[in-house]
């Protein structure tokens, strides 16, 4: 029995939303959790006015309540203001990593794709290297090389990226530089800047751009993952894997210091990566 006969109802649902062009409630709600993040991010003053490394010893794990809505940790801070303003944190520096990735990697497919030969060559080898290494692990080297805090980390998460948005843009460059404008562009005198600037890198780079929103929120991940490691700023910093990190050694009596962190980064990511799907299946529409 085929998937499509086991859910004849979102199927047929999903297939009406496609030829009617309007997007899935599920993208809508992922857009929004994304929008908020960012604003906590832009301004988090607007969420709360508390400071996010000032507590109150009285208070210290009060559980989520009324007066703090997610509790307080072992200082009496609140727990909500420490993860809105570890918000900013967390995502520029996913955002920088993706920036990384998709800048270094895309150019060195661009150019590997189009010129062929010991370029292409010389390229596809590294590429092939850095694939070989887990993404993780790679990060943790190039970390542990440039020092511990958030903005090598960020670093690190982009260079980790570099071989994955390599391989897609020398795949679809591959694609594209065989067409019939390519060859028309050539004939018609086109320099090779001209020609990969204006032809093949806009008909190349849509895939990209899906990759790329996939990327952030695996870079979310492995910033925090680097962050729980203590590889990222030190306390009181409030990256969300930090805040995790601190909260394991209280799980049994404040369980909130975990799961509200990690329940934070659970559902970002997965926005994230309903989006990417979204925008992927338009693509191939």
């Amino acid at each position: 029995m085929t998937t499509a006969a086991l859910t004849p109802g979102r199927t047929a649902s999903q297939a009406a939303a496609r030829r009617s062009g309007t997007v899935p409630v599920s993208v809508v709600v992922s857009a929004a959790v994304i929008a908020v993040v960012l604003l906590w991010s832009l301004v988090p003053g607007l969420v709360t006015g508390h400071d996010p490394a000032v507590g109150v010893p009285d208070d210290k794990f009060t559980a989520p309540g009324a007066r703090y809505w997610l509790g307080t940790d072992h200082l009496g801070r609140d727990l909500l203001t420490r993860i809105v303003h570890g918000s900013a944190s967390s995502m520029t520096s996913a955002l920088v990593a993706v920036a990384i990735g998709v800048i270094v990697g895309g150019v060195l497919g661009l150019l590997g794709g189009y010129l062929g030969g010991w370029v292409d060559a010389v390229i596809g080898r590294l590429v092939d290297v850095l694939l070989a290494i887990p993404g993780f692990l790679l990060a943790v080297v190039v970390v542990t090389a440039l020092g511990y805090d958030t903005r090598n980390a960020a670093i690190a998460t982009g260079i980790s990226a570099v071989a994955v948005f390599a391989r897609l843009m020398l795949a679809e460059v591959l694609r594209v530089r065989t067409s019939v404008f390519i060859e028309a562009a050539r004939v018609n005198g086109g320099s090779t800047l001209h020609i990969l600037t204006r032809h093949v890198l806009p008909n190349a780079l849509r895939p990209v751009l899906s990759l790329a929103v996939l990327q952030f929120g695996i870079a979310i991940l492995v910033i925090a993952g680097l962050a729980f490691l203590g590889y990222g700023d030190p306390p009181p910093a409030s990256d969300w894997g930090l805040l995790v990190s601190d909260g394991r050694e209280h799980l049994l009596h404040a369980p909130w210091l975990v799961l509200a962190p990690g329940c934070v980064i659970a559902v970002v990511v997965l926005s994230v990566s309903r989006i990417s799907r979204w925008l992927d299946q338009e693509r191939n529409r």
